[in-house]
């Protein structure tokens, strides 16, 4: 996958370049080459550099992120896999901003149920929209992308350096390569003389090496296909690991911000006079849209700022919640911006069959990282800037920061450590400019930037609000048809904005994703969406438009199944048999987890599925009434990612996301007042804690025949799996999160 044309000779090759004592192994796709971060001698045509061999050994370069969710060691074992290295060996880091390590899956890695990929047209789009991402430099991590993306790239990283450092062993040895095997991150030849690859590693840079490899079948894997040890595990359970906010430096001062509230809002005036006169404050910085206090420790420096006096500039938006809601309900007046969803006719059908009709609604939301947003920065004029900041899209950044600091993007180095959580928040390059803008007024010193918990929950970009109205109809116990209208901000369009400087025209077919494309055989089957402008800010939480289009589109498929008079499992099941097995597949899995057809007296048990990210995953949530309120007791979570690379990690993230939905759906809630949200602190935005979280049980099948995204499709169904089991419990149809307004939930 992941490929424009045919690899050729030179399609993978090894480096001529020193690294730190060592030899850099790239990989090098489409003709088009790149920049290589390793800096490679004069005349080097090696890319997109996945490993060095030095005389420590093997360090895998990790292309993506590591924000908690595994990706860094199953990349790193796709390349352990064909390189034959011991994984206890193999040390992991993330690699430097650069376009070498662009995302090839960012914009078209994922697939629908039905998709095909034959005809001209289809491949000519598939590989405009693979190349795409190369030519900007998307490094970015999301979208459950890293391993559509990494698979064979990586693997071939591996196989292709093997193979060249086979080529010098034989060289050395004066022997056929044939003769050689590998083994342990060394070649060794028939008499048994055994060459390590860091003694290899100097010649086989001066190899060209060989332009087809062959990768092992996966019957052949020791590392894929298994539960794998967490590369970062010892680090983060010793406390060795480092994070942003860990960054500390020689001299090193420390500074807080304090933004306008009313988001997007600009600065009228301040009054810094008490907060100058604090013991160990050192400069309050006019940032122009809010400020800046350095002091000698970031308390002090909080507690400096908020004895600031601003008056802030009203917000670009409707004040109040009540009134943003109106202004989303209010594009269903308008021509709906997408409709690529419509078979059938729905309004005849709609006439001959029983009909029905809801209205959902959903908050805005937060991402709630449990590592505050921070950066460092350290800014030498003219020369070079520093920025250390956990981030998902490092060469955003760099490149924004340069214009910051008067710089050219390679005087700029963005360094990443492990993240404290991301769900999409840290794709947003804010904390790292606001750390540059900080470090320019403080030219050649170190200044760590740290959010208060206030000012992160304050300042967000969040997932958007959304509306949806529904209407469906059935016949003789089966859908007939279904018509969903989806109303909310777009996504895509604000995050291009601040990104790349322009939002996209035409139809926005993201804002619909998690409603289209779902795999129910229902006849007339029609979903469009409609495009509110709303200027609060908004950007991509975990699963993004399909964490608000799950819970539409399975509340209501519940509806229709009880308006069916069938049994909600049952109702899709049949439904999805006839659009594609490996979802039917999940759903008779999840329903056997459960025992759906011997539900426990007292308990409430919903189900719901969603197709997200190329993954069909189908979850059961069960609640119980209690004196202390409602208890959320069990989940069952059955998903098809096609191949299962690490099990483990999947199944960890697959519970990850249903808490992460389930949190949401209970209790999440951002709201405005004054243009401000209201919402400062985890009191006011509480997750699930471990006593009110449900024992979750997590199946993992590979019936599906592509790779499907891992991160993000666990969280779509959960809230509708919960709405649906209390209403199974209580008789209640809850239509709007956060279901705490519904029901009383222990706490």
């Amino acid at each position: 996958m992941g490929r424009v044309a045919k690899y050729t000779r030179r399609a993978f090759l090894v480096a001529s370049v020193a690294v730190a004592g060592g030899v850099g192994f790239g990989v090098w796709q489409y003709k088009r080459t790149l920049p290589n971060p390793l800096e490679p001698d004069a005349g080097a045509v090696a890319l997109n550099p996945f490993l060095i061999i030095d005389q420590r050994g093997v360090t895998i370069i990790g292309p993506r992120a590591e924000m908690g969710q595994g990706t860094q060691s199953t990349l790193a074992a796709l390349v352990a896999e064909e390189l034959d290295v011991a994984w206890e060996d193999v040390r992991v880091e993330h690699g430097p901003p650069a376009q070498a390590y662009y995302n090839s899956a960012l914009i078209a890695g994922h697939k629908t149920y039905k998709h095909d990929d034959a005809g001209v047209m289809t491949g000519l789009a598939k590989a405009a929209a693979e190349v795409l991402p190369k030519m900007l430099g998307m490094q970015v991590t999301g979208g459950s992308t890293a391993m559509i993306d990494g698979f064979e790239k990586m693997r071939r990283a591996g196989a292709t350096a093997r193979e060249t450092l086979k080529l010098a062993a034989a060289r050395q040895l004066n022997v056929a390569v044939s003769t050689l095997r590998t083994e342990d991150g060394a070649v060794i030849a028939p008499d048994g003389t055994t060459l390590s690859y860091a003694s290899l590693a100097e010649a086989a840079a001066k190899i060209d090496p060989p332009g087809d490899v062959t990768l092992k079948p996966a019957s052949d894997w020791k590392y894929l296909g298994r539960d794998m040890p967490r590369a970062d595990m010892v680090a983060k359970c010793t406390g060795t690991a480092e994070f942003g906010a860990d960054v500390r430096l020689p001299g090193m001062r420390f500074a807080t911000v304090r933004i306008n509230p009313r988001l997007g809002g600009g600065m009228v005036s301040f009054d810094a006079t008490a907060a100058r006169d604090m013991a160990g404050v050192e400069a309050i910085l006019d940032l122009g849209d809010g400020i800046a206090v350095v002091a000698s420790n970031t308390w002090l420096a909080m507690q400096a700022a908020d004895a600031v006096e601003i008056d802030w500039e009203s917000a670009p938006y409707p004040e109040t919640t009540d009134e943003i809601l109106q202004v989303i309900a209010a594009a269903f007046e308008d021509k709906p911006n997408a409709v690529p969803q419509d078979l059938g006719d729905v309004e005849a059908a709609m006439a001959t069959a029983t009909t029905i009709e809801a209205e959902y609604r959903v908050p805005y939301l937060a991402h709630a990282t449990m590592e505050p947003m921070n950066a460092t920065a350290l800014f030498e004029p003219g020369e070079r800037l520093d920025i250390w900041c956990g981030n998902q899209a490092p060469l955003v950044a760099r490149d924004k920061a340069a214009k910051i600091a008067g710089l050219k993007k390679g005087q700029v180095h963005v360094h990443v450590p492990f993240l404290g959580g991301g769900f999409g928040r840290r794709a947003e390059a804010d904390a790292a400019l606001l750390a540059a803008r900080v470090a320019v007024q403080m030219p050649g010193v170190p200044i760590k930037v740290m959010w208060s918990r206030e000012e992160d929950m304050r300042h967000d970009f969040y997932r958007p609000a959304a509306v949806a109205r529904m209407r469906g109809a059935v016949a003789d116990g089966t859908a007939l048809a279904f018509d969903g209208r989806i109303a909310a901000p777009s996504v895509t369009r604000q995050s291009m904005q601040r990104i790349a400087g322009f939002a996209p025209p035409g139809p926005d077919k993201e804002h619909l994703a998690g409603a289209i494309d779902q795999p129910y055989a229902i006849p007339n089957y029609r979903i469009a969406g409609h495009l509110a402008e709303v200027a609060v800010p908004i950007g991509f939480w975990r699963s993004v438009a399909s964490s608000f289009n799950g819970f539409f589109h399975e509340s209501f498929m519940d509806e229709l199944a009880h308006a069916a008079k069938r049994d909600p499992l049952e109702f899709r099941l049949e439904l999805a048999e006839a659009a594609h097995a490996p979802t039917a597949r999940v759903l008779e899995t999840v329903a056997r987890m459960s025992d759906w057809k011997n539900k426990p007296d007292g308990v409430g048990r919903g189900v719901a599925m969603t197709w997200s990210f190329s993954t069909p995953v189908a979850e059961v949530v069960e609640v119980r009434d209690s004196a202390d309120g409602i208890r959320i007791t069990r989940g069952w979570v059955a998903c098809d990612v096609g191949t299962a690379l690490d099990p483990g990690n999947i199944r960890a993230q697959m519970q990850s996301g249903m808490i992460f939905g389930l949190s949401a759906a209970v209790s999440g809630e951002i709201t405005f007042d004054g243009g401000e949200v209201e919402q400062f602190n985890f009191p006011d935005y509480d997750p699930l804690r471990m006593h009110t979280a449900p024992q979750i049980e997590v199946q993992v099948l590979e019936n599906n025949m592509f790779l499907g995204g891992v991160g993000e499709p666990g969280t779509p169904p959960a809230a509708a799996a919960l709405a649906n089991a209390l209403f199974d419990l209580t008789g209640t149809r809850a239509r709007e999160l956060p279901l705490s307004k519904s029901f009383d939930f222990l706490v």
